[in-house]
């Protein structure tokens, strides 16, 4: 592990939940950009908790992050309770530690950068969630600005 980096040889599984598919996306080895991923399907959450297992061993990944989507007043809604859930379902499917990190405006975020995706239903903005949120958890780790 690299002292200035303490995410370096680590990979992270970012996820960001939603009723019809899961946002994905990893970071590379060093531990310093997050790239979006396919996003799974989630309507059936066996099949997607296993795709996520499989992608878990597949990616050597050490860590999932899972965005939860708490409310700009700090409530936990219905949105944020169904992620808690998920993320309980989660733990007891890959063998590393799973966590939920913030997620406020992640998703408004990915669509003013990505308009075009923003108008497709192919999962493309979840997935691009879900890199804004896993990028800004490396950077903070990292400590940079």
């Amino acid at each position: 592990m690299n002292d200035r980096n303490p995410a370096a040889g680590r990979r992270i599984l970012a996820l960001d939940p939603g009723e019809a598919r899961i946002g994905v996306a990893i970071s590379d080895d060093l531990g310093m950009f997050a790239h979006p991923r396919p996003a799974i399907v989630g309507r059936d959450r066996r099949a997607a908790l296993r795709a996520i297992a499989d992608l878990v061993a597949a990616e050597q990944v050490s860590e999932v992050v899972v965005g939860l989507p708490v409310s700009l007043s700090g409530e936990h809604g219905p949105q944020a309770r169904a992620v808690e859930w998920f993320v309980a379902d989660l733990r007891a499917a890959v063998r590393v530690p799973v966590r939920t990190a913030d997620e406020r405006l992640t998703s408004a975020q990915a669509a003013r950068q990505a308009p075009a995706a923003a108008r497709r239903r192919d999962g493309t903005l979840d997935s691009l969630a879900a890199a804004l949120l896993l990028q800004s958890l490396l950077d903070a780790r990292r400590g940079a600005p």
